[in-house]
């Protein structure tokens, strides 16, 4: 009889200390909890030919943008998966491969074939999921509906599995199915409260229907339980400096930064560092609270070492933010050239949209507040294409939405407040259009 995982699939190991750390391994890492590369090196160090542990072992690698480390773990579990892997197997590795070396659209039908084969391969479904998955960072503009629909199509073959309905209610939530997505996402919550992924989908869902006290009580409540390691941890609770704005509470929101946002604080992989103290800060100084430049310039030093090229749409916005904060043109104007260039080359899956918020924000920075909006207008509908949650890609909105109110433009403000008050309440949102009446 085979040892198998914990969705019933076959594995290739004999050695039942192996199959049963890679059956915790992925629980681990599917819950983005604490422990998982430890507990897959346990697999790999009690089974070293085994594929998945290589291969599961290079995701957490890539999670952390420890490139080479994931590169040569995706490689060895290659072989090994061609020496002795099975047919799922086998695909499984080569997915997860593709995937690990930036190979997206080959990543994307790999995962679709093999998703169509094995649906309960639960590591291969998470790829495109979730706000930095294969889907986000496509360049789709319908990213949101393709996970949706993708979960929909697979929903049979998982049940009340505590993952599944963590990442399809996120889905249904992100696809703006919000009552029915917050009641799916808690169902996984609830079976598995040791779930990182569970808690930050509740609280996206808790975002768009205004629930901001209560996201504030369930973030204190919970995350005692969670530790500072966890690859979640810093952006949990940049959910709850979120919060903090809305209510206007800028001092909160800068605790809050200085406890586990900011780069000396944070043990968050490099994108979340990046994005969540960028947007913070950003954010901060648009609802126009004071931000030390000190912060500013530590943050930005930290982004630089991570993101010294042009890479991810979404990365490059968020690094656009710390260049036009500061004021380093030349910083910009070598990562806009870079842009420009990939987009000429065809090789910007998010196209066009990119560099106009960069120039976008750049003009917000300056005050010169006409040109914002007349660069960001006519590209408001793409930036979905940058990836992301709606949390995080309405910074570029509310950075319109400032742009408009300063440059005077009080009807186009009102009319895109309105719109968006009639899809959720917010506090800040209400108080804009109180100051505009």
């Amino acid at each position: 009889m085979p040892l198998e995982d914990r969705y019933g699939l076959p594995l290739s190991t004999t050695s039942h200390e192996a199959a049963a750390a890679y059956r915790e391994g992925v629980d681990l890492m599917l819950a983005g909890w604490t422990g998982t590369a430890e507990t897959l090196e346990h697999a790999i160090a009690a089974d070293p030919d085994f594929a998945l542990a290589h291969i599961a072992r290079a995701r957490v690698h890539g999670f952390y943008q420890q490139g080479d480390l994931a590169r040569s773990k995706a490689a060895l579990a290659r072989e090994l998966a061609a020496k002795r892997g099975n047919e799922r197997e086998r695909s499984h590795v080569e997915t997860l491969a593709l995937a690990i070396e930036g190979r997206l659209p080959e990543a994307i039908a790999s995962t679709l074939k093999h998703i169509d084969a094995w649906p309960r391969d639960a590591v291969v479904l998470s790829l495109p999921l979730g706000a930095f998955g294969l889907f986000a960072f496509s360049g789709m503009a319908d990213h949101d509906r393709a996970r949706h629909e993708l979960c929909e199509r697979v929903a049979q073959h998982y049940g009340e599995d505590w993952w599944f309905l963590t990442m399809s209610g996120w889905a249904m939530t992100e696809n703006g199915d919000i009552v029915r997505g917050r009641a799916v996402t808690e169902r996984g919550f609830n079976l598995r409260r040791a779930n990182a992924h569970a808690a930050h989908a509740v609280l996206h869902a808790m975002f768009e229907d205004g629930s901001i006290d209560e996201a504030d009580r369930l973030v204190d409540e919970w995350i005692p339980t969670y530790d500072r390691a966890g690859i979640l941890h810093s952006h949990i609770r940049w959910h709850q400096a979120l919060g903090a704005l809305e209510h206007g509470d800028a001092a909160r929101a800068l605790s809050i930064y200085a406890d586990v946002i900011q780069p000396s604080a944070t043990q968050a992989p490099p994108l979340n560092l990046v994005t969540d103290s960028a947007s913070l800060l950003w954010r901060l100084s648009a609802y126009g609270h004071a931000v030390p430049r000190a912060l500013w310039l530590d943050a930005d030093a930290a982004a630089q070492k991570l993101f010294p090229r042009s890479s991810l749409s979404f990365a490059d916005v968020h690094m656009a933010l710390f260049a036009a904060a500061t004021q380093n043109r030349e910083a910009l104007a070598a990562r806009l050239a870079a842009i420009e260039q990939r987009l000429a080359d065809g090789k910007l899956p998010a196209g066009p949209v990119v560099p106009a918020i960069c120039r976008a924000l750049l003009a917000f920075a300056d005050e010169d507040y006409g040109t914002c909006v007349q660069v960001l207008a006519p590209v408001l509908a793409e930036v979905v294409r940058i990836g992301g949650s709606h949390a995080q890609r309405e910074l570029i909105e509310d950075t319109y939405i400032v742009a408009l109110m300063r440059s005077g433009d009080l009807p186009r403000a009102r009319a895109v407040l309105d719109a968006r008050l009639h899809r959720r309440p917010s506090l800040r949102d209400t108080r804009w259009q109180a100051a505009m009446a």
